[in-house]
């Protein structure tokens, strides 16, 4: 499975596209860490990779939840900068989350690919430190295409 999801982030990379990636809570900041891990480096230094943390963006993220509702902010920020060959990737401890359905919504009406990131555990901590480590070994797996 790490192995599936590794070549479809990397097949986005080497067809020029880029990964927004989204979650609440503490899927946010696993979002946040994900996208800096590609944007940055893991273990090995080489060329940044296009990936987007949709948590990061305060004056988005607060204007839109203020003066519309926060159910949407995840999907306009898909609606605009999503394009047809990118990927989006959802991070959820319950796969319930609305603001993070609507965005999977959006990303398939726009002709993205969309990946619901695995869910592990009984415990929210539990299924966080799942995700953690997937997002590790997609990591090291996906920085090894660019070396």
């Amino acid at each position: 499975m790490r192995k599936i999801l590794a070549t479809q982030i990397s097949n986005c990379f080497k067809r020029g596209n880029k990964l927004l990636i989204c979650g609440c809570g503490g899927s946010a900041a696993e979002a946040q860490h994900f996208a800096g891990e590609l944007v940055c480096t893991f273990e090995h230094p080489r060329r940044a990779l296009p990936a987007i943390a949709l948590t990061t963006d305060t004056s988005i993220l607060t204007a839109w939840s203020n003066d519309y509702d926060f159910s949407d902010v995840f999907r306009r920020q898909v609606e605009a900068l999503g394009l047809p060959g990118d990927v989006l990737v959802v991070l959820s401890t319950s796969g319930k989350s609305e603001s993070v359905l609507k965005a999977i919504t959006e990303a398939r009406s726009l002709g993205l690919e969309v990946i619901s990131w695995p869910r592990r555990g009984k415990t929210t901590a539990k299924i966080q430190e799942y995700q953690l480590k997937v997002i590790h070994d997609v990591c090291r797996l996906v920085e090894r295409e660019f070396l």
